[in-house]
């Protein structure tokens, strides 16, 4: 048997990752999408799409986004057009959102969520 035929004993298998998003995480969301919104009208649901687009998008793998905190098992990605970062913890296949919060907000801002 050649290698094109060969069983492949690294087999690719497809995980599934629960997502929770915590009340904290929801009340920075409502919060920015607020301000947005009275500084130009429409821009707080563009904010708020742009937003569950970045966290949907780690259910596809959230290991794939450096590790910012190894103790506390913490990642984050960056959101697309608005200066924000969604902040999370993967664990036993549950991807939780712990922040969303403007990238010049210190880190205290979310470690005292972890």
């Amino acid at each position: 048997m050649d290698r094109s035929q060969a069983p492949s004993s690294g087999a690719i298998r497809e995980v599934n990752y629960r997502l929770e998003v915590r009340p904290d995480a929801l009340a920075d969301i409502e919060a920015a999408a607020i301000w947005y919104e009275e500084h130009e009208a429409g821009l707080g649901t563009d904010f708020v799409k742009t937003v569950f687009e970045s966290i949907d998008s780690l259910l596809v793998n959230p290991l794939v986004h450096q590790l910012r905190d190894r103790r506390r098992n913490v990642r984050w990605i960056l959101t697309n057009r608005f200066p924000y970062k969604v902040v999370y913890q993967s664990r036993d296949q549950c991807v939780t959102v712990v922040a969303v919060l403007h990238t010049a907000r210190h880190e205290l801002r979310w470690k005292q969520r972890v």
